[in-house]
């Protein structure tokens, strides 16, 4: 990435492929299962949360990111001689976003810049990843900076979750209508606007959800011809690979990212989710 290193949150949900080919450094938050904590990404990859996930009814807690934890990684990676460009999940949704700041106050250099996203997922991932190809055409850091604050503003997140459950326990949905969408078989297709969830749609039963799904996304990008897309999934490659070729096919972009929903999102959402993300 030359001289500047982008940082990032595992609320992003990049894949490891990229933040490799990307030398994207990736600061987990904690999942607290019960009495043990564990870093998102490190000491627990997703595969196995969703496992643990269904076999429990205590929804884990997740902890953000620390500001001595961002501080840290700033100062090595000023240390390495780089500047810094960190960009964040939204800070609606944790406040790991206000610890990267209190960290960039804290060393007090220029030479650090923080995004706020106010997306969630690969919607705050793609941000990161198309940033970091900006830099590499040979930009400055206040220009990736200010290339990363527009993009993100046209960032669409379309999804969908199994069940409701999850959203439940996590007070995002009032349990009246947690009941209602589990007994008609309601399936809700949500989105993220100003950097928190919202109800977009929804649809009775699973088989109308993808094609539904593709409709709006349609509806918010006349054209995705040659654009790049991520589709993400928790724990479902079957119906993530369904929804990438039915993309393929309908929208010809001219890549597709396929990410796997990690723990921090997965504690809210659930086994079973699915999305669109996608600049407009």
């Amino acid at each position: 990435m030359g001289n500047i290193q982008i940082i990032t949150d595992s609320m992003t949900d990049i894949p490891k492929e990229l933040q490799i080919r990307y030398g994207i450094k990736v600061i987990p938050l904690t999942i607290i299962f019960g009495d043990s904590s564990y870093l998102d990404g490190v000491e627990i990859e997703a595969e196995e949360f969703y496992i643990r996930l269904s076999k429990t009814d205590i929804l884990p807690q997740t902890s953000q990111v620390s500001p001595l934890q961002f501080q840290k990684a700033f100062e090595q990676a000023l240390e390495d001689g780089k500047q810094v460009l960190c960009i964040n999940a939204s800070s609606r949704a944790s406040g790991t976003h206000q610890s990267a700041t209190i960290a960039k106050d804290t060393i007090g250099s220029d030479d650090i810049q923080v995004v706020d996203t106010l997306g969630l997922c690969m919607g705050a991932g793609l941000t990161v990843i198309e940033t970091a190809r900006f830099i590499e055409t040979g930009r400055s850091l206040n220009e990736a900076t200010e290339f990363a604050r527009n993009y993100s503003k046209d960032i669409k997140h379309i999804f969908t979750v199994d069940t409701v459950s999850y959203l439940k326990k996590g007070g995002r949905i009032a349990p009246g209508k947690a009941l209602v969408a589990n007994i008609l078989n309601i399936k809700p297709i949500l989105t993220v606007n100003n950097g928190l969830v919202e109800p977009l749609d929804k649809v009775r039963g699973s088989k109308k959800v993808i094609n539904k799904m593709i409709s709006l996304a349609q509806l918010s990008s006349a054209d995705m011809k040659g654009k790049t897309i991520a589709i993400a999934h928790a724990n479902d490659k079957d119906r993530a690979e369904e929804l990438r070729k039915k993309m393929m096919e309908i929208m010809e972009p001219k890549e597709i990212i396929m990410s796997h929903i990690g723990c921090t999102i997965g504690t809210h959402t659930g086994p079973g989710t699915l999305a669109i993300l996608f600049h407009e």
